[in-house]
């Protein structure tokens, strides 16, 4: 069944919603939302969304809790990760294009067994561009890695923002995909330590420039070859973009800031079909994506919301409505945000959506979204109630106790390895003006480190969480991954306007699992779902591309098995057809191949492939 009203907006499928979902839906949620520039794109002021939310007290943690050791340290300093962020000017941005920041990749480029580092750069308005580049970390294993930018073919090419990975043409080689202010790029993993543009070559290259953000390859129709899917923030020309203060507008707390994005033309999403051939077709009009120009798109965030067995999107928006995309398996999507409870909190207000990360915290069997966003407002935990429909758990979670933090990129995560999925942020203002004025705010910010209690509710541990959560940067993109196949997942970290930040935690943790799948090509199984049973705690994550804060993580999976030795595993691949492995050892690093199973095992405790 589906509702059609007379605006002509279709809200989904009204399954088994509660009473007081259709209520808000149909109520307030569609009510207001050209009020709050959800559709319209018609503002009536510049600036961000904020809710002026007041932070909630924190919970007194249960009698007899014991906190988890923890104790995060940055080493990208002697890890040789040095290279300088570049975004814009350092202290005087006048424009919104100098303050969204810049993504990072983790994935194994040389197929070495060790994960590599490719680091995004923006540029400058002021100096010529030929100063930037981006940076291609060789790991050299032992947590050291090597610049290996000059002879990679990874060329910068113009203002960058976002990465994500996927082996587009099945050959085994994982490629790239560059979002920029301008022109985007695909690099081809030549298989020989390079790369080659061919973005115009597999039907890429767009007429026109734009500004796109997040990306993800997914297989939406399951035939076997990966797809894009692209977010797309705002229209934005420099000839025509007002400077801060204009038109007493481009204001905040009274300061004179840049412009936007509220007050600047709005964008909508792409999405880019692979014909088997790894050529690319826009289908974003005819598949349902090409949804009206009126959103502020930043991450793509990709995963079975549903249990349906296909692939849907989630973008999480600045200032706007954020989308949610269902697919209909029948190569279209329905966008489905209101009526799923996605598109705004729980007080139906529009917030400031930069990063997005999916797990399962409460062991539902359903994947939950986290969503960080501007200061003076909470975080987001939207829980999955199944049906594709999903309730605001923010305050229920204890996670509206923070309202000083501007959040950007973000993971769900077990550091402690109990099984249990905690959670990352990283923040950072936007705004360089508040160190020089009277408002108590910070450009740079420490990180949040949010435990898992175990009883639905998350407690902020960051101040027990050492001194790589303390440091106070002004983040954006972060991506996970275990950078030396030790069992335990480090954090890069993107700080503008200096070198990245290479997160690990030095205290002991519980027993872990990595978990590779590939598929029957050999290429990273993208969209597959895996579950993990370790004595009664069951676990699912998935193999995704993109999500965090417009940046790419490790293709494997990691889970956390507490003090259990063995598991039970099952893969449901991208095409629906299941795989069940007995019997999986803890600390092991395990290779799953589509129809062969196990194909290799190492022990995690050598640290090395």
């Amino acid at each position: 069944m589906r509702l059609v009203f007379q605006m002509g907006v279709r809200i989904g499928p009204i399954g088994l919603l509660a009473r007081s979902q259709v209520a808000f839906a149909l109520n307030f949620g569609l009510g207001v939302v050209c009020l709050m520039g959800g559709f319209s794109g018609q503002a009536r002021a510049q600036g961000v969304a904020t809710s002026g939310a007041v932070a909630r007290a924190a919970r007194p943690l249960p009698e007899g809790t014991v906190l988890p050791a923890v104790d995060y340290r940055d080493l990208a300093q002697e890890a040789g990760l040095t290279g300088i962020n570049v975004s814009g000017a350092e202290k005087k941005k006048q424009y919104i294009l100098e303050t969204t920041g810049t993504g990072v990749a983790i994935f194994d480029y040389d197929n070495d067994g060790l994960q590599d580092i490719f680091l995004v750069n923006a540029s400058r308005l002021d100096t010529a561009d030929e100063e930037v580049e981006h940076y291609l970390y060789k790991n050299l294993g032992g947590l050291r890695f090597e610049d290996v930018t000059p002879n990679s073919g990874l060329l910068h090419s113009g203002w960058g923002q976002g990465v994500c990975a996927g082996d587009f043409d099945n050959d085994g080689n994982i490629d790239l995909f560059v979002t920029h202010w301008g022109k985007n790029v695909l690099y081809r993993n030549q298989g020989d330590t390079t790369f080659l543009d061919e973005t115009e070559a597999r039907g890429l290259a767009s007429p026109q420039s734009r500004w796109s953000t997040g990306c993800a390859f997914l297989d939406y129709d399951r035939d076997g070859h990966l797809d894009l899917f692209v977010a797309n923030y705002l229209e934005f020309d420099l000839d025509t973009a007002p400077r801060p203060g204009d038109a007493g507008h481009c204001v905040w707390k009274g300061l004179p800031v840049y412009c936007g994005p509220r007050g600047l033309p709005g964008e909508t999403m792409s999405l880019f079909h692979n014909d088997g051939h790894g050529r690319f077709a826009d289908v974003s009009v005819e598949s349902g994506v090409a949804v009206e120009k009126s959103y502020y798109g930043f991450t793509a965030l990709t995963g079975d919301f549903d249990n349906d067995e296909w692939v849907d999107v989630y973008v999480a928006c600045d200032s706007t409505a954020s989308l949610f995309y269902r697919n209909e398996r029948d190569g279209t999507f329905g966008e489905f945000g209101v009526i799923s409870g996605t598109a705004y909190n729980e007080h139906g207000r529009a917030q400031a959506g930069m990063g997005a990360t999916a797990g399962d915290y409460n062991h539902d069997g359903l994947l939950d979204i986290f969503k960080t966003n501007f200061s003076d407002d909470t975080p987001t935990l939207y829980r999955n109630a199944g049906d594709g429909l999903f309730t605001d758990a923010t305050e229920a979670a204890g996670l509206a106790v923070n309202t000083k933090y501007l959040g950007w990129g973000t993971a769900f995560l077990d550091f402690d390895h109990d099984g249990r999925k905690d959670i990352f942020e990283a923040n950072g203002h936007v705004f360089p003006e508040v160190d020089d004025s009277p408002l108590n705010e910070d450009f740079n910010q420490q990180r949040v480190l949010y435990w898992n209690r175990g009883d639905d509710q998350f407690h902020d541990i960051s101040r027990q969480a050492g001194p790589g959560i303390l440091a106070r940067h002004s983040s954006r993109g972060i991506a996970l991954g275990d950078l030396d196949n030790d069992g335990d997942l480090e954090i890069v970290v993107v700080n503008m306007h200096q070198p990245p930040s290479l997160l690990k935690s030095k205290a002991p943790a519980g027993n872990s699992v990595l978990v590779e799948v590939k598929t029957a090509s050999g290429r990273d199984a993208i969209g597959a779902r895996l579950t993990l049973t370790a004595a009664t705690r069951r676990q699912i994550d998935e193999v995704r591309s993109g999500g965090f804060h417009i940046s790419q993580g490790d293709f494997r999976v990691h889970f956390g098995m507490g003090q259990a030795t063995t598991a039970r595993l099952s893969v449901r691949w991208p095409d629906g057809a299941r795989e069940e492995i007995d019997s999986v050892e803890a600390n092991q690093w395990v290779t799953i191949r589509e129809g062969q199973g196990v194909v290799k095992s190492q022990n995690l405790a050598t640290g090395e492939p």
